[in-house]
């Protein structure tokens, strides 16, 4: 980096626009946490969005999250005026050599997506300058720089809400609800799970189609209750502190927050076995994240409650490497670093910049 800039970002705090708005009691708690943390730190300053502050703002580095959510809207005309801006903002971040830092939530686009969408998604990526992925498994582009910085943990989020008692036998889902999720595999094998235990499935469906499917594999066991409406966050405390088992079914995991969710509130998880799944079990330690190789079934349900029982007491899940303030720092190290590869001309490396903690992140 030119001395003469170094001095300059010296004398005034780095600035951060991030591509999500001042966050709603309905945003995800991973974006609070984040701002909070990039907050604390004497440093940096963040800016929310807006388009004002994105096309015209003042700012060193632009960190957007889920890019897919900058070209869609609710009509076909927002979603056509936002697709404009959209490709306004990437000539001003190529104009200005502001780079684009982007976390890797997601590894695929979401379906159904349109050709302009996916054609400003293209472009999106092929200007990152740099990716930042939840855990050391995600697969990235060739020679593209990037910062593994692991998932942070929910503990002090959900600290001010009061815990339920635990009921035996009872299994949870939580959280939105979308095809690829399961659900309605869960309701299957939970059906064919002999004794008195319960299942509680709570979270908002993403069509009435998918609702209507739930409510009819419900209807035909009176052990099942379902909650398809979103969770305030007391609720969600209440329904995974209730449970004895988390059973989160997907056809694909690879980032997901409710497992954090559930660990942060001391509460076990079954999950679908791959390498992020394992090797997060290592990490938090026996007793937490239960795994399935193959199909979820009721033997695999059955199998899971009798090793959980077997274990008796055990210590918290061991969350100590996703702690947000060190989560903060390494976001800051990773903008700068993008900032110089955007002041140099964005030299690629197929090695990381900044390596963050070992691990898998969920």
């Amino acid at each position: 980096m030119p001395s003469g800039l170094k001095r300059s970002m010296a004398l005034r705090p780095l600035i951060v626009q991030q591509s999500f708005p001042d966050p709603r009691p309905t945003t995800n708690p991973y974006i609070w946490l984040l701002r909070d943390a990039l907050q604390s730190l004497p440093d940096t300053e963040v800016h929310t969005f807006t388009w004002a502050r994105a096309l015209f703002g003042r700012y060193d580095v632009f960190h957007v999250h889920w890019p897919e959510i900058l070209v869609d809207g609710r009509s076909r005309v927002r979603a056509a005026v936002r697709q404009s801006l959209t490709a306004v903002l990437l000539v001003r971040l190529r104009a200005t050599r502001t780079p684009l830092v982007r976390t890797v939530h997601n590894v695929e686009l979401p379906e159904g997506l349109s050709w302009s969408r996916r054609r400003l998604l293209r472009a999106v990526d092929r200007q990152t300058t740099m990716r930042i992925r939840l855990n050391t498994t995600t697969e990235l582009p060739v020679n593209q720089p990037y910062a593994t910085i692991l998932h942070g943990h929910f503990r002090d989020w959900f600290e001010q809400y009061p815990r339920a008692q635990q009921v035996h036998g009872r299994i949870a889902y939580f959280g939105l609800i979308r095809r690829y999720k399961n659900v309605d595999t869960l309701l299957r094998v939970f059906a064919l799970l002999p004794g008195d235990g319960s299942l509680h499935v709570e979270g908002l469906p993403s069509s009435a189609e998918l609702r209507a499917a739930l409510v009819e594999l419900a209807s035909h066991d009176d052990r099942v209750r379902l909650r398809l409406e979103f969770l305030t966050d007391e609720d969600l405390v209440r329904t995974v502190s209730e449970s004895e088992l988390v059973v989160l079914p997907y056809r694909e995991m690879h980032n997901s927050g409710s497992v954090l969710t559930a660990l942060s509130l001391d509460k076990p998880v079954l999950v679908p076995a791959n390498l992020v799944t394992e090797r997060l079990r290592d990490e938090v330690g026996r007793g937490w994240v239960f795994t399935y190789p193959d199909a979820l079934t009721a033997d695999v349900l059955a199998g899971t409650l009798a090793e959980l029982r077997g274990i008796g007491v055990r210590v918290g899940p061991d969350l100590s490497a996703r702690n947000w303030d060190e989560a903060g720092r390494a976001h800051v190290r990773a903008y700068r670093s993008a900032i110089t590869l955007a002041r140099r001309g964005r030299v690629r490396s197929s090695a990381p910049l900044e390596p963050g903690a070992e691990g898998a992140s969920l």
